[in-house]
């Protein structure tokens, strides 16, 4: 148990000195990023692109072994389907991370620097959380999808 502890701590530090280095803790940058009609700023989309390389690596690793070092089994998601759940999770982030120019990770980093509107997403971000564990995580009813992103006839 105290080496998965260690593994996730190592993990999460080495991450977060991933988003500092890249400047991903900088909503001015992000927002730039996203403004493709403006003063558009590429750099983020080498960052992104660059992040697939150990994630590549990661799934050949996975796809190599049968079960992981310090777990007893890997944890990937099996579920391709798109369903209002996803679409709406997704809209949120997006609109979230268009409006303010934080997203979940690199906020919790910013606000390690004591960044008012970096801890200031945190903070509603956990108020949002505990109303939806609270509220007992009710969920929106899901709808298929097929592979044309069609909703089928009989659900």
């Amino acid at each position: 148990m105290t080496a998965r502890i260690f593994a996730s701590i190592l993990c999460g530090l080495i991450f977060g000195a991933g988003l500092v280095i890249s400047d991903m803790v900088n909503p001015g940058r992000v927002l730039a990023f996203l403004d493709l009609a403006g003063s558009w700023d590429p750099s983020l989309a080498f960052v992104m692109g660059a992040a697939l390389i150990p994630s590549a690596v990661a799934y050949i690793i996975c796809g190599r072994r049968s079960v992981p070092l310090l777990d007893s089994h890997f944890h990937v998601p099996t579920n391709k389907s798109v369903d209002r759940k996803l679409v709406a999770g997704s809209a949120l982030f997006g609109l979230g991370w268009g409006l303010v120019g934080f997203c979940p990770g690199p906020a919790v980093a910013a606000s390690s620097t004591g960044r008012w509107e970096a801890v200031l997403f945190v903070a509603a971000m956990l108020v949002g959380m505990s109303v939806y564990r609270l509220s007992g995580g009710r969920r929106l009813r899901t709808t298929a999808f097929d592979k044309m992103g069609r909703r089928p006839r009989e659900l």
